[in-house]
């Protein structure tokens, strides 16, 4: 077994005396461990700053992405919200497998379990971890734009008893952001995703204002924050602005105005 703090006091640098394949099949095994320290600080940290890098090959990506996508529904939940950190690296690396977006997209919108920080499992974060990996296959020119919209919307719809934290509806809200920046998309395109939150949000629950509620407004009004101001796509130092901002805000006001009619 390889010293894997060793490995991050020493900068990240390539253990020598192993094959790079045996040392990555050993960082993805970690990945499913309970443990954070393991996981997170280990595993984690070593094989997303090696794919930044430039230490794997395109075919050693592309082989760890196709490991990391039946992940989606392991009985783990480490290991289910893990496995979109690791895709968002690669396909923000240049690899990328139109295999790899359904499950991903069947995983976001079902997972219930959207705990942020667990005590003993440490960070889980799906919602937030699947965000990075919408943002990064929302900018990728052989996804649909919309898909990914659609797929935003609906993970934010779908019932649940969790309440965002910790900047996730940040993170959620940045990725939406990022794919609206798109030049192909039309003005119907930049705003009809929005129509499933009209619709639901004018018919609440006798209950009041549900967790899911909850979740789309704050994340919405990031959304609006940066389609007003733009955003940072990646290492840009340049603000990015939305081509359809004035209509993206327009009907976020719309949907916003639903639930907090003070607001706008």
């Amino acid at each position: 077994m390889t010293d894997w703090a060793q490995v991050r006091e020493a900068g990240f640098a390539v253990p020598e005396g192993r094959p790079l394949d045996e040392l990555v099949a050993e960082l993805a095994g970690m990945l499913r461990s309970p443990d954070p320290v393991v996981r997170d600080r280990h595993a984690y940290s070593v094989l997303a700053t090696w794919i930044g890098r430039g230490v794997l090959s395109a075919d050693q990506l592309r082989a760890l992405g196709d490991e990391m996508v039946p992940r989606f529904t392991d009985p783990e939940i480490q290991a289910r919200t893990f496995a979109p950190l690791i895709l968002d690296s690669i396909v923000t690396a240049g690899v990328f497998e139109p295999s790899w977006v359904p499950p991903f997209e069947r995983w976001y919108v079902a997972e219930e379990d959207l705990r942020g920080y667990d005590e003993k499992l440490g960070w889980l974060h799906a919602l937030a971890h699947g965000a990075d990996l919408l943002g990064a296959l929302g900018q990728h020119a052989a996804v649909e734009p919309v898909q990914m919209l659609r797929l935003g919307i609906g993970r934010l719809l779908t019932p649940t008893p969790y309440v965002l934290r910790d900047m996730e509806d940040d993170r959620l809200g940045y990725a939406l952001a990022v794919t609206l920046t798109r030049d192909e998309l039309t003005g119907s395109d930049a705003t009809d995703w929005l129509d499933p939150a009209i619709r639901q949000l004018s018919n609440p629950p006798a209950e009041g204002i549900t967790p899911e509620v909850t979740n789309t407004i704050r994340t919405l009004r990031v959304l609006y924050v940066l389609a007003d101001h733009g955003l940072r796509v990646g290492d840009a130092k340049k603000l990015t602005r939305i081509p359809q901002a004035e209509q993206v805000k327009t009907k976020l006001a719309d949907v916003l105005r639903i639930v907090t009619p003070y607001y706008l």
